[in-house]
């Protein structure tokens, strides 16, 4: 098996800086990505994307350009369409690429796999014409693809971008439904202070309120009781806004309550992770380095915590300078100085994060659903009624509920109602988070075939 000094999985801000770090200090490094072009999600196709939807998509997706023509560049070994779906400890990596599955040793592994947009369940969003914020980012990006009388719902700084996007692209949304209340903006006004180092992140977001005014796009602040409208396919939203229920007709809803980090590979090894109720998910801890709980892993980026595109980057960066320091590319001194600078940047992109999480933390209606009926684990269509019951009875967590329900069990293997499940347990019993925990996870992280996994047995050369 084919050893290297570093191995990063994701090529998105993180995983870019990191490898890009390290390589240019002599290490022998491999990118791993699942995606065609390094970019990861925020900078999804943008090499090949033309000067029209640069400017609609704006300056903060074409910046990511520079770093994906630099690893293209580098001594970067940079393997696309690469399905990682097993780590070990030890840094050994199994991988799908091509239909076939194969292995690389790595002496420091750097998990770059960013973040998961959190689900939100309401009464039909299962139903089609009910897609995510995310998704719709991805039509953009990936296809040029404009979604067409659209209704955002939910919450955060995604939602304005992309009725921006969508403003730009001649198609405003119908209107913006916000589920932060006013007790959300009490609750964040004490750490704007703190928060004016990044002054730069309030301007544009002011700017983009300013816009979406300006083309008459109507906002809703403090919506509750959100439904999709419609028999087969959606038709309309209904919600309730300062006491009163209203209804809008539309034939495409795009909801977002944030994004959360990925933790399937950071469980899967089993390291050490905690709540954070500021932004409601489990993260894995790390040190100032971002070693986490094995010597031989880091985590940088959304993944240890949401911190943004640049600080990820600047993470990325971090974790590369302690990586060459273990494997003694670098001295001490050379280590601190340069992330010194580094740390300051970092505290400048990080200054407005609290305040982010706080105005923008998802109410407890869009985390549980509180109609029974309405499907949890869209996977295997599993309704929160159900876990409620098992909840009340004698199971008592996450893991008991899958072997009950098979909630968690399908496709996509809890990532996407994870948390959800936790917080239902979590308020049924009247138990802590870190008490009820989270869904168990094992290799292989993502689904492969049977002839994949056969494949290992032919050989581990890597092409």
């Amino acid at each position: 098996m084919r050893e290297v000094d570093l191995a990063v999985l994701g090529a998105g801000p993180a995983g870019m800086r990191a490898a890009l770090t390290a390589a240019n200090s002599g290490a022998k490094v491999v990118l791993l990505d699942e995606q065609q072009v390094a970019g990861g999600q925020i900078y999804r196709e943008v090499n090949r994307q033309g000067v029209g939807r640069g400017a609609l998509l704006g300056r903060d997706y074409t910046h990511g350009l520079t770093w994906v023509k630099e690893v293209a560049a580098s001594n970067v070994e940079h393997l696309a369409e690469a399905t990682g779906w097993q780590i070990e400890n030890s840094g050994e990596i199994t991988f799908s690429r091509g239909g076939q599955a194969q292995q690389i040793a790595a002496k420091r592994i750097v998990l770059a796999t960013g973040a998961l947009e959190r689900a939100f369940p309401f009464p039909g969003w299962t139903m089609p014409g009910v897609i995510s914020a995310g998704a719709a980012q991805i039509l953009l990006k990936g296809s040029g693809i404009v979604p067409q009388k659209a209704v955002l719902v939910g919450s955060g700084p995604l939602l304005y971008l992309i009725a921006v996007q969508l403003l730009a692209a001649g198609s405003p949304p119908l209107a913006i439904l916000e589920t932060q209340s006013f007790e959300s903006y009490l609750r964040s006004a004490r750490l704007f202070p703190a928060a004016l180092k990044g002054w730069r992140y309030f301007v544009k977001g002011t700017q983009m309120l300013l816009n979406l005014k300006r083309a008459g796009v109507t906002r809703y602040t403090g919506v509750s009781e959100i439904a999709a409208v419609g028999e087969k396919y959606v038709e309309g939203i209904r919600f309730q806004f300062r006491g009163q229920k209203k209804q809008l007709a539309c034939g495409l809803i795009l909801g977002h309550q944030g994004v959360v980090p990925n933790v399937q590979f950071s469980r899967a090894l089993g390291l050490e992770h905690g709540w954070n109720d500021l932004q409601r998910s489990f993260t894995p801890r790390t040190d100032h380095w971002g070693r986490s709980s094995e010597e031989r892993v880091f985590i940088a980026g959304d993944g240890a915590g949401i911190v943004g595109a640049r600080a990820s980057a600047l993470q990325g960066e971090i974790c590369a300078l302690q990586v060459l320091h273990d494997l003694s590319f670098i001295n001490t001194a050379q280590r601190d100085n340069t992330a010194e600078s580094r740390r300051k940047e970092l505290a400048v992109e990080l200054a407005p994060r609290a305040l982010l999480d706080a105005l923008y933390r998802p109410p407890d209606w869009a985390v549980v659903p509180v109609c029974d009926d309405t499907i949890i684990c869209r996977c295997e269509r599993v309704k929160t009624g159900d876990l409620r019951n098992l909840a009340a009875g004698a199971c008592v967590g996450p893991n008991q509920a899958k072997a009950l329900s098979r909630a968690g069990m399908g496709s996509c293997q809890g990532r996407y109602c994870g948390l959800s499940v936790s917080e239902l347990f979590s308020k049924t019993n009247g138990r802590s988070l870190a008490e009820v925990g989270y869904y168990r996870l094992r290799s292989p992280v993502k689904g492969i075939t049977l002839g994949e996994l056969a494949s290992l047995a032919v050989g581990e050369a890597l092409e």
